[in-house]
């Protein structure tokens, strides 16, 4: 055999070099896209505002549905002048509003359904002119709540160690452990795992999807729920959180879309935080 058959020493030290640069770029791959699926769900983070007794301004794009979400439940009085140019529907604390037609800035009130405030919105609506992302959903906090909705502890909260649980941060922690590996899973002081029956359940009207819990947790005063989504048919569905049974605080869906039964993308996961147990909440 001639002396072209074997390695010199060199030539192993360069082949090790290659394999450790490969294994290092592979893994920063993937560390780079876990956090990156992770942030996904995240990434519409609802426009936040304070409630300070001041008209709070909704603008709406035809054809475009937004999101207000209230921190209880609501009934809105629409004046005579909308009704035939905007459609609204308020559902679980969160109104759906869809323009019809452009319409000037027009004051409506918004009615808590359980002893809160009057809230005081002016809503307009325009034609979309340029390309742009949606807006984002509208979350309306009460200022004695917003340091609890921000997932900030403010001076005067120090004394609860959960106040610092926002709908933000839960669905976040949720997605992390779901997703993330577990040397990227932070220390969580204050969450608690809580045992859920991973069983199917009736959680989504239509009877096209399926949903089976895989994991739960709370924090203080607050559930979340990680739910497995699974299309049954065989065309592609469209997940709507007002086919949502139950009653939720806020539901991130992980996509908003389930490619037909079968495929790669059939699957995805809502989290669902509530002031109840899962089991109890959805019923």
């Amino acid at each position: 055999m001639t002396a072209s058959h074997y390695s010199t020493p060199s030539q192993w030290i360069v082949l090790a070099l290659f394999w450790a640069l490969s294994m290092s770029s592979a893994q920063a791959a993937a560390t780079q896209d876990t956090r990156a699926h992770v942030d996904e769900i995240v990434s519409a983070n609802p426009e936040r505002v304070v409630w300070r007794k001041t008209p709070i301004a909704i603008p709406l794009v035809v054809g475009e549905e937004r999101l207000v979400h209230f921190p209880d439940s609501v009934s809105i009085g629409l004046p005579q002048s909308l009704t035939p140019l905007l459609r609204s529907q308020s559902i679980n604390g969160t109104l759906y509003l869809l323009a019809g037609q452009p319409f000037e800035s027009t004051r409506v009130m918004v009615r808590s359904e359980n002893g809160g405030p009057l809230f005081v919105l002016d809503i307009s609506a325009a034609l979309d002119g340029d390309e742009r992302p949606p807006l984002p959903d509208v979350q309306v906090v009460l200022e004695s709540s917003k340091a609890e909705v921000d997932g900030v502890v403010s001076d005067t909260d120090t004394s609860n160690p959960f106040s610092q649980w926002g709908y933000v941060a839960l669905t976040r922690f949720a997605a992390q452990q779901l997703y993330a590996p577990e040397r990227l899973i932070p220390n969580t002081p204050g969450v608690v795992a809580i045992p859920v029956k991973d069983a199917p359940v009736d959680l989504l009207r239509g009877g096209s999807v399926e949903a089976v819990p895989v994991a739960a947790w709370k924090a203080g005063s607050r559930y979340v729920t990680a739910v497995r989504l699974t299309n049954r048919t065989a065309k592609a569905v469209i997940l709507d959180p007002r086919e949502l049974r139950g009653a939720w605080l806020a539901a991130t869906f992980q996509h908003n879309r389930l490619l037909p039964s079968g495929g790669d993308a059939d699957t995805s996961a809502v989290y669902l935080i509530s002031d109840r147990p899962f089991d109890v909440a959805l019923w």
